[in-house]
Protein backbone atom coordinates (compact mmCIF):
# COMPACT_ATOMS: atom_id res chain seq x y z
CA UNK A 1 0.00 0.00 0.00
CA UNK A 2 2.08 3.20 -0.80
CA UNK A 3 2.24 6.33 1.25
CA UNK A 4 0.13 9.38 -0.11
CA UNK A 5 0.47 12.70 2.42
CA UNK A 6 -2.47 14.76 2.67
CA UNK A 7 -2.62 18.14 2.89
CA UNK A 8 -2.76 20.07 6.09
CA UNK A 9 -4.89 23.38 6.82
CA UNK A 10 -1.83 25.29 6.07
CA UNK A 11 -1.48 23.80 2.28
CA UNK A 12 -4.86 22.93 1.34
CA UNK A 13 -4.32 24.62 -1.79
CA UNK A 14 -1.25 25.54 -3.90
CA UNK A 15 -1.77 29.29 -3.92
CA UNK A 16 -3.00 30.54 -0.38
CA UNK A 17 -5.83 33.09 0.22
CA UNK A 18 -4.24 36.39 -0.87
CA UNK A 19 -3.55 38.51 1.93
CA UNK A 20 -4.33 42.37 1.90
CA UNK A 21 -1.13 43.42 1.22
CA UNK A 22 1.80 41.58 -1.23
CA UNK A 23 3.35 38.84 0.01
CA UNK A 24 7.49 39.10 1.02
CA UNK A 25 8.40 37.13 -2.31
CA UNK A 26 6.14 39.33 -3.96
CA UNK A 27 7.77 42.17 -3.46
CA UNK A 28 11.01 40.41 -3.60
CA UNK A 29 10.63 39.64 -7.05
CA UNK A 30 9.39 43.09 -8.17
CA UNK A 31 12.42 44.77 -6.50
CA UNK A 32 14.51 42.21 -8.53
CA UNK A 33 12.22 43.06 -11.55
CA UNK A 34 12.93 46.91 -11.60
CA UNK A 35 16.74 46.34 -10.36
CA UNK A 36 17.70 44.03 -13.67
CA UNK A 37 15.04 46.46 -15.87
CA UNK A 38 17.78 48.92 -15.27
CA UNK A 39 20.40 46.50 -15.87
CA UNK A 40 21.69 47.34 -11.84
CA UNK A 41 23.99 45.37 -9.67
CA UNK A 42 22.98 44.16 -6.29
CA UNK A 43 26.07 46.12 -4.46
CA UNK A 44 25.12 49.59 -6.42
CA UNK A 45 21.37 49.46 -5.59
CA UNK A 46 21.84 48.05 -1.99
CA UNK A 47 24.71 50.96 -1.59
CA UNK A 48 22.57 53.67 -2.38
CA UNK A 49 19.80 52.50 -0.31
CA UNK A 50 22.20 51.98 2.60
CA UNK A 51 21.86 48.12 3.28
CA UNK A 52 24.01 45.10 2.16
CA UNK A 53 23.84 43.72 -1.11
CA UNK A 54 23.54 40.30 1.48
CA UNK A 55 20.53 41.68 2.66
CA UNK A 56 18.96 43.33 -0.21
CA UNK A 57 19.91 39.32 -2.05
CA UNK A 58 17.82 38.28 1.07
CA UNK A 59 14.51 40.26 -0.02
CA UNK A 60 14.46 39.88 -3.28
CA UNK A 61 14.68 36.47 -2.69
CA UNK A 62 11.74 36.53 -0.51
CA UNK A 63 13.27 35.14 2.30
CA UNK A 64 13.41 38.25 4.60
CA UNK A 65 10.45 41.20 5.01
CA UNK A 66 11.66 44.32 4.80
CA UNK A 67 10.69 47.39 7.18
CA UNK A 68 8.95 49.92 5.43
CA UNK A 69 12.05 52.22 5.96
CA UNK A 70 14.20 49.91 4.21
CA UNK A 71 11.76 49.54 1.35
CA UNK A 72 11.61 53.47 1.17
CA UNK A 73 14.94 53.60 0.44
CA UNK A 74 15.06 51.02 -1.95
CA UNK A 75 12.37 53.05 -4.17
CA UNK A 76 14.31 56.15 -3.83
CA UNK A 77 17.46 54.50 -5.16
CA UNK A 78 15.65 52.86 -7.91
CA UNK A 79 13.86 55.64 -8.91
CA UNK A 80 10.13 54.30 -7.80
CA UNK A 81 7.54 55.23 -5.62
CA UNK A 82 6.61 53.04 -2.30
CA UNK A 83 3.60 52.19 -4.25
CA UNK A 84 5.20 50.81 -7.09
CA UNK A 85 7.04 48.33 -4.66
CA UNK A 86 3.87 47.35 -3.16
CA UNK A 87 2.17 45.35 -5.93
CA UNK A 88 0.12 42.39 -5.30
CA UNK A 89 0.19 40.89 -9.04
CA UNK A 90 4.11 39.95 -9.73
CA UNK A 91 5.92 42.29 -12.50
CA UNK A 92 6.34 39.77 -15.13
CA UNK A 93 4.93 36.31 -16.34
CA UNK A 94 8.04 34.60 -15.02
CA UNK A 95 7.82 36.54 -11.82
CA UNK A 96 4.96 35.04 -11.43
CA UNK A 97 5.83 31.45 -12.41
CA UNK A 98 9.16 31.99 -10.10
CA UNK A 99 6.53 32.91 -6.92
CA UNK A 100 4.10 30.42 -7.45
CA UNK A 101 6.96 27.63 -7.67
CA UNK A 102 8.34 28.67 -4.42
CA UNK A 103 5.25 28.91 -2.77
CA UNK A 104 4.12 25.54 -3.33
CA UNK A 105 7.54 24.17 -2.70
CA UNK A 106 7.25 26.01 0.67
CA UNK A 107 3.93 23.91 1.23
CA UNK A 108 4.32 21.03 4.44
CA UNK A 109 3.21 18.85 1.87
CA UNK A 110 5.75 19.34 -0.52
CA UNK A 111 8.25 19.05 2.46
CA UNK A 112 7.32 15.83 3.52
CA UNK A 113 7.45 14.22 -0.17
CA UNK A 114 10.71 13.93 0.16
CA UNK A 115 11.05 15.52 -3.27
CA UNK A 116 14.13 17.94 -3.36
CA UNK A 117 13.56 21.45 -4.33
CA UNK A 118 14.39 23.19 -7.42
CA UNK A 119 16.74 26.21 -6.87
CA UNK A 120 15.08 29.34 -8.47
CA UNK A 121 17.42 31.49 -10.70
CA UNK A 122 18.42 32.55 -14.34
CA UNK A 123 19.73 29.21 -15.40
CA UNK A 124 16.29 27.85 -15.12
CA UNK A 125 14.41 28.34 -18.29
CA UNK A 126 11.23 29.65 -18.40
CA UNK A 127 9.57 26.31 -20.35
CA UNK A 128 11.14 24.38 -17.21
CA UNK A 129 9.57 26.57 -14.79
CA UNK A 130 5.98 26.36 -16.82
CA UNK A 131 6.26 22.61 -16.72
CA UNK A 132 7.15 22.39 -13.10
CA UNK A 133 4.36 25.13 -11.70
CA UNK A 134 2.36 22.62 -14.32
CA UNK A 135 3.21 19.54 -12.23
CA UNK A 136 2.55 21.61 -8.74
CA UNK A 137 -0.69 21.90 -9.98
CA UNK A 138 -1.43 18.41 -10.88
CA UNK A 139 0.08 16.62 -7.45
CA UNK A 140 -2.32 19.73 -5.59
CA UNK A 141 -5.66 18.71 -7.77
CA UNK A 142 -4.71 15.12 -6.54
CA UNK A 143 -4.45 15.88 -3.34
CA UNK A 144 -7.94 17.65 -3.47
CA UNK A 145 -9.68 14.95 -4.59
CA UNK A 146 -8.44 12.47 -2.39
CA UNK A 147 -8.93 14.72 0.67
CA UNK A 148 -12.57 14.12 -0.09
CA UNK A 149 -15.10 17.16 1.70
CA UNK A 150 -18.06 15.34 3.53
CA UNK A 151 -20.30 16.62 0.76
CA UNK A 152 -18.44 15.09 -2.06
CA UNK A 153 -18.17 11.36 0.20
CA UNK A 154 -22.38 11.92 0.49
CA UNK A 155 -22.18 12.81 -3.49
CA UNK A 156 -19.77 9.70 -4.15
CA UNK A 157 -22.33 7.70 -2.04
CA UNK A 158 -25.43 8.84 -3.74
CA UNK A 159 -23.84 8.29 -6.85
CA UNK A 160 -23.03 4.56 -5.89
CA UNK A 161 -26.54 4.23 -4.48
CA UNK A 162 -27.41 4.99 -8.24
CA UNK A 163 -25.80 2.45 -9.53
CA UNK A 164 -26.87 -0.57 -6.97
CA UNK A 165 -30.40 0.37 -7.62
CA UNK A 166 -30.09 0.20 -11.39
CA UNK A 167 -28.83 -3.14 -11.40
CA UNK A 168 -31.43 -4.37 -8.10
CA UNK A 169 -28.02 -4.70 -6.21
CA UNK A 170 -26.87 -7.53 -7.68
CA UNK A 171 -23.66 -7.59 -9.04
CA UNK A 172 -23.35 -10.64 -11.27
CA UNK A 173 -19.66 -10.64 -11.77
CA UNK A 174 -18.67 -10.59 -8.19
CA UNK A 175 -21.11 -13.27 -7.61
CA UNK A 176 -19.50 -15.41 -9.99
CA UNK A 177 -15.93 -14.96 -8.68
CA UNK A 178 -17.29 -15.96 -5.14
CA UNK A 179 -19.06 -18.99 -6.91
CA UNK A 180 -15.40 -19.91 -8.56
CA UNK A 181 -14.04 -19.39 -4.73
CA UNK A 182 -16.63 -21.85 -3.21
CA UNK A 183 -16.11 -24.55 -5.75
CA UNK A 184 -11.99 -24.56 -5.23
CA UNK A 185 -12.99 -25.82 -1.58
CA UNK A 186 -14.69 -28.29 -0.14
CA UNK A 187 -17.80 -26.49 1.06
CA UNK A 188 -20.92 -28.97 0.92
CA UNK A 189 -23.40 -26.67 2.20
CA UNK A 190 -24.83 -24.81 5.19
CA UNK A 191 -22.20 -21.94 7.48
CA UNK A 192 -19.32 -20.79 5.98
CA UNK A 193 -16.67 -22.34 8.93
CA UNK A 194 -13.29 -20.99 9.67
CA UNK A 195 -11.72 -23.82 8.25
CA UNK A 196 -13.53 -23.23 4.73
CA UNK A 197 -12.50 -19.71 4.97
CA UNK A 198 -8.83 -21.33 5.51
CA UNK A 199 -9.36 -23.23 2.90
CA UNK A 200 -10.35 -20.35 0.20
CA UNK A 201 -6.89 -18.17 1.57
CA UNK A 202 -5.22 -21.10 1.10
CA UNK A 203 -6.31 -21.76 -2.39
CA UNK A 204 -5.45 -17.43 -3.34
CA UNK A 205 -1.68 -18.54 -1.89
CA UNK A 206 -2.69 -16.58 1.69
CA UNK A 207 -2.08 -17.18 4.83
CA UNK A 208 -4.91 -15.76 7.42
CA UNK A 209 -2.94 -14.45 11.06
CA UNK A 210 -4.58 -13.21 13.66
CA UNK A 211 -2.88 -10.90 16.08
CA UNK A 212 -3.72 -8.55 18.84
CA UNK A 213 -1.58 -5.59 17.54
CA UNK A 214 -3.56 -4.45 14.64
CA UNK A 215 -3.10 -0.51 14.48
CA UNK A 216 -6.50 1.01 15.24
CA UNK A 217 -7.17 2.58 11.76
CA UNK A 218 -7.61 -1.05 10.07
CA UNK A 219 -9.64 -3.75 9.81
CA UNK A 220 -6.95 -5.79 8.63
CA UNK A 221 -4.06 -5.45 6.93
CA UNK A 222 -2.87 -7.44 4.24
CA UNK A 223 0.93 -8.51 3.38
CA UNK A 224 0.94 -8.67 -0.34
CA UNK A 225 5.21 -9.11 -0.08
CA UNK A 226 4.32 -12.46 2.40
CA UNK A 227 0.71 -13.18 1.44
CA UNK A 228 -0.25 -13.04 4.95
CA UNK A 229 -3.68 -11.67 6.00
CA UNK A 230 -3.53 -10.37 9.35
CA UNK A 231 -6.88 -9.84 11.70
CA UNK A 232 -7.90 -9.25 14.84
CA UNK A 233 -7.84 -11.34 17.61
CA UNK A 234 -11.52 -12.46 19.04
CA UNK A 235 -10.71 -10.61 22.27
CA UNK A 236 -9.79 -7.69 20.46
CA UNK A 237 -13.65 -6.45 19.86
CA UNK A 238 -14.36 -8.73 16.39
CA UNK A 239 -16.68 -12.48 17.87
CA UNK A 240 -16.11 -13.69 13.62
CA UNK A 241 -13.55 -12.79 11.50
CA UNK A 242 -14.51 -14.67 8.70
CA UNK A 243 -16.32 -11.76 7.40
CA UNK A 244 -12.97 -9.52 7.42
CA UNK A 245 -11.01 -12.22 6.26
CA UNK A 246 -13.37 -12.82 3.17
CA UNK A 247 -13.30 -9.09 2.58
CA UNK A 248 -9.68 -8.86 2.75
CA UNK A 249 -9.58 -11.72 -0.02
CA UNK A 250 -12.07 -9.77 -2.29
CA UNK A 251 -9.78 -6.92 -3.13
CA UNK A 252 -7.33 -10.01 -4.01
CA UNK A 253 -9.92 -11.75 -6.18
CA UNK A 254 -11.77 -8.88 -7.72
CA UNK A 255 -8.25 -7.27 -8.33
CA UNK A 256 -8.45 -3.91 -7.01
CA UNK A 257 -5.78 -1.25 -7.69
CA UNK A 258 -5.28 1.66 -5.29
CA UNK A 259 -8.72 4.15 -5.09
CA UNK A 260 -7.91 6.94 -7.28
CA UNK A 261 -10.47 8.56 -5.51
CA UNK A 262 -13.17 8.60 -2.28
CA UNK A 263 -16.15 7.57 -4.75
CA UNK A 264 -13.61 4.44 -6.27
CA UNK A 265 -12.71 3.76 -2.68
CA UNK A 266 -16.44 3.24 -1.56
CA UNK A 267 -17.24 1.21 -4.58
CA UNK A 268 -14.33 -1.34 -3.78
CA UNK A 269 -15.79 -1.46 -0.12
CA UNK A 270 -19.36 -2.09 -1.39
CA UNK A 271 -17.99 -4.96 -4.02
CA UNK A 272 -15.83 -6.66 -0.86
CA UNK A 273 -18.82 -6.50 1.45
CA UNK A 274 -21.02 -7.68 -1.44
CA UNK A 275 -17.86 -10.91 -1.65
CA UNK A 276 -17.93 -11.92 1.91
CA UNK A 277 -21.75 -11.91 2.07
CA UNK A 278 -21.62 -13.95 -1.15
CA UNK A 279 -19.62 -16.57 0.24
CA UNK A 280 -20.92 -16.58 3.73
CA UNK A 281 -24.82 -17.22 2.27
CA UNK A 282 -23.99 -18.68 -1.54
CA UNK A 283 -26.65 -17.91 -3.87
CA UNK A 284 -27.43 -21.62 -4.97
CA UNK A 285 -28.37 -22.50 -1.87
CA UNK A 286 -29.75 -19.17 -0.67
CA UNK A 287 -32.10 -19.22 -3.38
CA UNK A 288 -32.99 -23.09 -2.92
CA UNK A 289 -34.37 -21.70 0.31
CA UNK A 290 -35.93 -18.53 -0.53
CA UNK A 291 -37.75 -19.49 -3.20
CA UNK A 292 -39.17 -22.49 -1.13
CA UNK A 293 -40.07 -19.96 1.33
CA UNK A 294 -41.74 -17.80 -1.37
CA UNK A 295 -43.65 -21.05 -2.68
CA UNK A 296 -44.46 -21.38 0.97
CA UNK A 297 -45.39 -17.31 1.45
CA UNK A 298 -43.22 -17.47 4.28
CA UNK A 299 -39.95 -15.66 3.73
CA UNK A 300 -37.81 -14.70 6.71
CA UNK A 301 -34.48 -12.91 7.34
CA UNK A 302 -34.02 -14.89 10.72
CA UNK A 303 -34.33 -17.80 8.55
CA UNK A 304 -31.78 -16.94 6.25
CA UNK A 305 -29.59 -15.82 9.48
CA UNK A 306 -29.94 -18.63 11.27
CA UNK A 307 -29.27 -21.39 8.66
CA UNK A 308 -25.95 -20.16 7.75
CA UNK A 309 -24.78 -18.46 11.32
CA UNK A 310 -24.27 -14.63 10.16
CA UNK A 311 -25.72 -11.85 11.80
CA UNK A 312 -29.37 -10.50 10.75
CA UNK A 313 -27.76 -7.16 8.98
CA UNK A 314 -25.68 -9.72 6.51
CA UNK A 315 -29.20 -11.63 6.11
CA UNK A 316 -30.93 -8.43 5.34
CA UNK A 317 -28.20 -7.30 3.20
CA UNK A 318 -27.79 -10.59 1.09
CA UNK A 319 -31.88 -10.33 0.94
CA UNK A 320 -31.76 -7.35 -0.99
CA UNK A 321 -29.19 -9.10 -3.52
CA UNK A 322 -31.11 -11.89 -4.44
CA UNK A 323 -34.85 -10.47 -3.73
CA UNK A 324 -35.71 -8.49 -6.94
CA UNK A 325 -33.31 -10.26 -9.57
CA UNK A 326 -34.28 -13.86 -8.37
CA UNK A 327 -37.70 -13.61 -6.78
CA UNK A 328 -39.50 -10.22 -8.06
CA UNK A 329 -39.41 -8.60 -4.77
CA UNK A 330 -38.41 -5.07 -4.70
CA UNK A 331 -37.37 -4.19 -1.36
CA UNK A 332 -35.64 -1.90 1.19
CA UNK A 333 -33.14 -1.86 3.26
CA UNK A 334 -32.17 0.51 6.64
CA UNK A 335 -29.51 0.23 9.37
CA UNK A 336 -30.72 3.12 11.61
CA UNK A 337 -29.46 4.55 14.78
CA UNK A 338 -31.85 4.73 17.98
CA UNK A 339 -31.93 8.41 17.78
CA UNK A 340 -33.45 8.19 14.05
CA UNK A 341 -30.39 8.34 11.86
CA UNK A 342 -29.73 6.66 9.07
CA UNK A 343 -26.32 5.09 8.89
CA UNK A 344 -27.27 2.42 5.48
CA UNK A 345 -29.74 2.55 3.20
CA UNK A 346 -30.58 1.28 -0.34
CA UNK A 347 -34.18 0.96 -2.07
CA UNK A 348 -35.54 -0.29 -5.52
CA UNK A 349 -39.28 -0.49 -4.23
CA UNK A 350 -40.10 3.23 -4.78
CA UNK A 351 -40.30 4.14 -1.11
CA UNK A 352 -39.15 7.66 -0.49
CA UNK A 353 -36.00 8.34 1.85
CA UNK A 354 -35.27 11.51 3.40
CA UNK A 355 -32.26 13.02 1.68
CA UNK A 356 -30.19 16.45 1.61
CA UNK A 357 -29.50 18.61 -0.91
CA UNK A 358 -26.98 16.42 -2.63
CA UNK A 359 -29.25 13.50 -2.80
CA UNK A 360 -27.88 11.52 -0.17
CA UNK A 361 -29.77 9.51 2.57
CA UNK A 362 -27.09 8.32 4.96
CA UNK A 363 -26.99 11.23 8.74
CA UNK A 364 -30.66 11.98 7.31
CA UNK A 365 -32.99 11.29 10.54
CA UNK A 366 -36.15 8.97 9.85
CA UNK A 367 -39.63 9.58 10.35
CA UNK A 368 -40.39 8.24 13.64
CA UNK A 369 -43.52 6.40 12.69
CA UNK A 370 -41.63 4.00 10.66
CA UNK A 371 -40.67 0.27 11.93
CA UNK A 372 -37.05 1.34 11.93
CA UNK A 373 -37.94 3.37 14.86
CA UNK A 374 -40.93 2.31 16.18
CA UNK A 375 -38.91 -1.23 16.75
CA UNK A 376 -37.52 0.74 19.77
CA UNK A 377 -40.63 1.63 21.39
CA UNK A 378 -41.65 -2.41 21.88
CA UNK A 379 -41.53 -3.51 25.39
CA UNK A 380 -39.18 -6.76 24.46
CA UNK A 381 -35.82 -5.26 22.15
CA UNK A 382 -35.62 -9.16 21.03
CA UNK A 383 -38.19 -9.80 19.09
CA UNK A 384 -38.72 -8.64 15.51
CA UNK A 385 -41.49 -6.25 14.88
CA UNK A 386 -43.52 -5.88 11.84
CA UNK A 387 -45.43 -3.00 11.06
CA UNK A 388 -47.42 -1.36 7.97
CA UNK A 389 -47.09 2.48 7.08
CA UNK A 390 -48.84 4.49 4.91
CA UNK A 391 -46.80 7.10 3.56
CA UNK A 392 -46.90 9.65 0.74
CA UNK A 393 -45.33 6.68 -1.41
CA UNK A 394 -47.65 3.84 -1.11
CA UNK A 395 -48.38 1.49 2.00
CA UNK A 396 -44.93 -0.58 2.86
CA UNK A 397 -44.68 -3.77 5.28
CA UNK A 398 -41.61 -3.71 7.11
CA UNK A 399 -39.99 -5.72 9.46
CA UNK A 400 -37.12 -4.76 11.57
CA UNK A 401 -35.16 -5.95 14.90
CA UNK A 402 -32.72 -4.06 17.13
CA UNK A 403 -29.24 -5.05 17.09
CA UNK A 404 -26.87 -4.12 20.12
CA UNK A 405 -22.86 -3.32 19.55
CA UNK A 406 -20.60 -1.21 20.88
CA UNK A 407 -21.19 1.41 18.34
CA UNK A 408 -24.51 1.77 19.88
CA UNK A 409 -27.63 0.48 19.53
CA UNK A 410 -29.20 0.33 16.06
CA UNK A 411 -32.23 -1.23 13.97
CA UNK A 412 -31.74 -3.29 11.04
CA UNK A 413 -35.05 -3.17 9.12
CA UNK A 414 -36.22 -4.63 5.66
CA UNK A 415 -39.59 -3.62 3.57
CA UNK A 416 -41.12 -4.50 0.73
CA UNK A 417 -44.69 -2.85 -1.39
CA UNK A 418 -47.92 -3.63 0.02
CA UNK A 419 -48.65 -5.72 -3.19
CA UNK A 420 -45.63 -8.05 -2.11
CA UNK A 421 -46.45 -8.56 1.55
CA UNK A 422 -48.13 -11.97 0.72
CA UNK A 423 -44.93 -13.63 0.38
CA UNK A 424 -43.48 -12.54 3.77
CA UNK A 425 -43.59 -13.61 7.26
CA UNK A 426 -45.55 -11.52 9.64
CA UNK A 427 -47.42 -10.27 7.15
CA UNK A 428 -50.43 -11.08 9.34
CA UNK A 429 -49.53 -8.05 12.03
CA UNK A 430 -51.94 -5.79 13.02
CA UNK A 431 -49.33 -2.87 14.00
CA UNK A 432 -50.09 0.27 11.64
CA UNK A 433 -49.15 3.99 11.48
CA UNK A 434 -48.77 6.76 9.20
CA UNK A 435 -46.11 8.74 7.73
CA UNK A 436 -46.68 12.04 6.36
CA UNK A 437 -42.98 13.20 6.00
CA UNK A 438 -41.46 15.20 4.78
CA UNK A 439 -44.57 17.32 6.46
CA UNK A 440 -43.00 19.35 9.25
CA UNK A 441 -46.20 18.92 10.78
CA UNK A 442 -46.08 15.15 10.94
CA UNK A 443 -43.03 14.45 13.13
CA UNK A 444 -40.01 16.81 13.11
CA UNK A 445 -42.34 20.16 14.68
CA UNK A 446 -42.97 19.19 18.42
CA UNK A 447 -46.83 19.50 19.16
CA UNK A 448 -48.51 23.17 19.71
CA UNK A 449 -49.09 22.56 23.52
CA UNK A 450 -45.71 21.36 24.21
CA UNK A 451 -43.99 23.66 21.96
CA UNK A 452 -45.70 26.78 24.17
CA UNK A 453 -44.97 25.06 27.65
CA UNK A 454 -41.14 24.75 26.84
CA UNK A 455 -40.19 26.52 23.61
CA UNK A 456 -38.62 29.56 25.63
CA UNK A 457 -37.54 27.83 28.77
CA UNK A 458 -35.33 24.41 27.15
CA UNK A 459 -31.68 24.71 26.37
CA UNK A 460 -30.80 21.11 25.45
CA UNK A 461 -26.58 20.99 25.05
CA UNK A 462 -26.13 19.19 21.39
CA UNK A 463 -23.77 16.57 21.25
CA UNK A 464 -21.64 17.74 18.54
CA UNK A 465 -19.71 14.78 17.03
CA UNK A 466 -16.08 16.11 15.27
CA UNK A 467 -16.55 14.33 12.39
CA UNK A 468 -19.44 16.69 11.45
CA UNK A 469 -16.83 19.56 11.13
CA UNK A 470 -14.11 17.66 9.57
CA UNK A 471 -13.26 16.86 6.29
CA UNK A 472 -13.56 13.30 5.55
CA UNK A 473 -10.03 11.15 7.27
CA UNK A 474 -7.58 11.77 4.50
CA UNK A 475 -5.52 9.29 3.09
CA UNK A 476 -5.84 6.88 -0.44
CA UNK A 477 -7.38 4.74 2.49
CA UNK A 478 -9.59 7.29 4.31
CA UNK A 479 -8.49 7.51 7.88
CA UNK A 480 -5.42 4.67 7.55
CA UNK A 481 -2.20 5.74 9.24
CA UNK A 482 0.35 3.95 7.33
CA UNK A 483 2.83 4.89 9.57
CA UNK A 484 1.02 2.35 11.94
CA UNK A 485 0.89 -0.08 9.03
CA UNK A 486 4.45 0.05 7.87
CA UNK A 487 5.37 -0.36 10.95
CA UNK A 488 2.99 -3.19 12.25
CA UNK A 489 4.07 -4.86 9.16
CA UNK A 490 7.89 -4.55 9.75
CA UNK A 491 7.97 -6.10 13.39
CA UNK A 492 4.75 -9.12 12.23
CA UNK A 493 5.89 -9.99 9.12
CA UNK A 494 8.88 -12.31 7.78
CA UNK A 495 11.40 -10.40 6.34
CA UNK A 496 11.69 -9.75 2.64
Amino acid sequence: MPTFLAPTAESSGLRPSTPPGPDPFTVGRTLRHLRRTQSRTLTDVATAAGVSASTLSLIENGKREAKVSALTSLATALGVTLPDLLVVEPPSRRAALEIELEQAQRLDAFRESGIPAVRLGPGLSTPVLESLVGMHRAMEAIRAERSATPEEARRSNTLLRQRMRDQDNYFPEVEAAAGQLIRATRYSGGPITRSVVDQMAAHLGFTLVHTGGLPESTRSVTDLANHRIHLPQPDAGQSDSRALALQALGHIVLEHRVPKDYGEFLEQRVEVNYFAAALLIPEDGALTMLRMAKANKDIAIEDLRDAYAVSHETAAHRFTNLATRHLDIPVHFMRTSSAGIIYKAYENDGVHFPTDATGAIEGQRVCRYWTARAVFEQPDLSEAHQQYTDTGSGTYWCTAIVDRTAAGTFSVSVGVPYRHVKWMRGRDTTHRSESRCPDPACCTVPPAALTARWSDVAWPSARVHSHLLAAMPPGVFPGVDDTDVFRFLEVDSPSL
